[in-house]
């Protein structure tokens, strides 16, 4: 396999690669952690959509990379959930954590056992799933960032993005869950 045939998985790695260094910078005591931290979650979120379009465009989808995409996006998700959660335990910040890491785990749950079926296809993801993880990406963004930018509360707009993204994962865990009924009916053989 070449250099170029990874290039894909490669971004991948280094956005698993981006948590700890994210995690280490946002609880550091140096000037501006928290918007450095901010920068490094948004850098492996842009790695996201340009390994997509890296494997799409290039033709380097591989198994590896349909398993570790998926694992990255999750990880780096709910970490920074926990961390915002950490550094600000309100009620509003625990609940949409709670939503949002508990339907990743679901979703994921449901994703496997359907394909286990042959019917992964089912519970492919759908328009307002991006929507969701464009206003999730976003609103966690602004809240690692937590400080006012030209006199704009970044914290808050990333907490209403958040709620937001957080209905509408209720919204589409409602929609995957309503596809896959018909087979959940149906037990396992």
């Amino acid at each position: 396999m070449s250099f170029r045939s990874n290039i894909a998985n490669i971004l991948t790695l280094i956005r698993i690669a981006c948590i700890p260094l994210m995690v280490f910078v946002f609880f550091s005591n140096i000037e501006n952690a928290r918007p450095l931290s901010a920068i490094i979650f948004i850098a492996a979120a842009l790695t996201d959509w340009l390994d997509g379009w890296v494997a799409r465009e290039f033709d380097q989808t591989s198994k590896l990379g349909a398993f570790l995409d998926p694992v990255a996006d999750k990880l780096i998700v709910c970490i920074a959930l926990l961390m915002i959660v950490q550094s600000d335990p309100t009620l509003i910040n625990t609940l949409v954590s709670i939503v949002i890491i508990g339907r990743e785990i679901s979703i994921s749950a449901l994703r496997e056992w359907m394909a286990e079926l042959g019917e992964r296809h089912q519970v492919s993801v759908i328009a307002f799933s991006k929507l969701k993880t464009i206003l999730q990406m976003a609103g966690l963004a602004c809240m690692l960032f937590q400080v006012p930018l030209i006199g704009i509360d970044v914290y808050l707009i990333g907490m209403i993005s958040l709620i937001i993204a957080s209905i509408l994962t209720v919204w589409t865990m409602v929609i995957y869950m309503a596809k896959a009924w018909p087979f959940l009916q149906g037990g396992i053989d």
